[in-house]
């Protein structure tokens, strides 16, 4: 872990305005900006986003872990860079079309952030493969993960440059090749061990900061603080609704969710999506939000997505101000509690966005005792057919955490929902 200024590095990484002409400045960009995660002590990962001439537009670094906390399980560079390019269009800035733009990246994208860049249209360069978590995990650019026709997306899209060198680091270019305006499509094979082995080394070290949260055993109930206790406060103003619904048992609702997610999927429906809600249930099974997406403002803010983003800024910002003593047994970690979807999801792109950002919640393996964290009320596709998609995900996602999402039990709550969910 990084314990050094590293004030200069960050005063010379790259910047808006500059212009790249070969794929291994671009790469050498996003490696600064994963040695400025490096040194937040966040995972070392970084990217730039460039328009058609090599220019470029952001570039960012991953920002999942800041001051020893999460504060944000889908501050991945590439999500952060979309969100970015959005937030230009809504404030009225002229941008380029999605198809013009590259974003280089230190490390091959997560699930997240593939269903992200393919969802919004952009092309990626990545330099490092990542064979656990990355959607070219097989390293053979055929996306196993995706459907037929995402793959082919991807192929198109996603561009692996080949690396120089002789040793396991040197690779040939397989998969969509760079954009024209590149003179030189080869990388440094230096750079690229940067971004893996960069990665790589403090991957354990990362998840062991932020891995304070505490056990089921220590946590109490949040019904149990009085109205006006800051964690009571702060939760209410994020979403006025919370502890206002409390499932029969843990991991279980019942119908009485169904008219917080039906109110939440019709505002799905009213700023841009297709009618889809999240609600998080705690480990005593306290509604602490539920809460529709804003496609409207980016076509990736999906509803889990924002659902877990508010929750760990809700702790986060409450961790910088008060103790985790008067913090942590309330807001437990999200692994404990359940994440109810009004709708399952699929093999498209926008649920490819969810899986991935659960498994980044869950952060690892899921407690024994709480493997059916992920369901949903309405099917997309047949049980069976998402099983076999979600273990086709990255090993991270089916073997170490085993995203395997599930339709709730409850009858009531499944008809509740058929009959009062918005049609798309």
């Amino acid at each position: 872990m990084c314990n050094c200024n590293c004030d200069s590095l960050k005063a010379t990484a790259v910047k808006a305005g500059e212009t790249y002409v070969t794929v291994e400045a671009a790469a050498t960009a996003a490696a600064e900006q994963a040695l400025v995660a490096y040194c937040q002590n966040t995972f070392s990962v970084g990217g730039v986003m460039l328009d058609a001439s090599g220019n470029v537009l952001n570039a960012i670094n991953n920002n999942v872990v800041k001051n020893n906390m999460t504060s944000d399980p889908t501050a991945h560079g590439e999500r952060q860079l979309i969100d970015w390019y959005y937030a230009q269009i809504e404030a009225g800035e002229e941008m380029p079309p999605p198809s013009d733009i590259t974003i280089v990246t230190s490390l091959d994208p997560c699930c997240m952030c593939t269903g992200s860049i393919i969802t919004g249209g952009f092309n990626v360069i990545s330099a490092a493969f990542d064979t656990y978590s990355g959607i070219n995990w097989d390293t053979q650019a055929d996306f196993p993960t995706l459907s037929p026709e995402l793959a082919q997306v991807a192929k198109n899209t996603f561009s692996y440059p080949a690396v120089n060198g002789n040793n396991c680091f040197t690779r040939d270019a397989s998969s969509a090749p760079v954009p024209a305006f590149f003179a030189d499509a080869v990388m440094d094979v230096q750079t690229v061990a940067l971004c893996e082995t960069a990665f790589d080394a403090t991957l354990t070290q990362v998840k062991a900061s932020i891995n304070t949260d505490l056990t089921p055993d220590q946590l109490k109930d949040i019904k149990d603080l009085p109205a006006g206790d800051p964690v009571v406060v702060a939760l209410k103003a994020l979403y006025p609704d919370a502890l206002s619904y409390t499932a029969p048992s843990r991991g279980q609702p019942d119908e009485g969710l169904a008219p917080y997610l039906i109110a939440a999927a019709n505002q799905d429906i009213a700023q841009g999506g297709t009618g889809n809600a999240v609600a998080f249930l705690d480990y005593y099974g306290n509604l602490l939000m539920c809460l529709s997406g804003n496609e409207k403002a980016s076509l990736i803010q999906t509803a889990f997505l924002l659902v877990t983003r508010n929750y760990a800024q809700l702790r986060y910002n409450l961790r910088s101000s008060l103790s985790d003593d008067e913090v942590l047994p309330y807001l437990a970690h999200p692994k404990y509690g359940t994440f109810v979807f009004a709708h399952g999801p699929d093999e498209s792109s926008h649920s490819l966005i969810e899986l991935g950002a659960y498994g980044s919640t869950m952060e690892g393996a899921l407690p024994p005792d709480n493997m059916n964290s992920f369901q949903y009320g309405v099917p997309t596709i047949a049980q069976a057919d998402l099983d076999a998609y979600c273990q086709k995900l990255p090993p991270l996602y089916s073997s170490e955490i085993q995203v395997h999402p599930q339709q709730v039990t409850n009858s009531d709550l499944i008809n509740a929902l058929i009959a009062g969910l918005p049609k798309p």
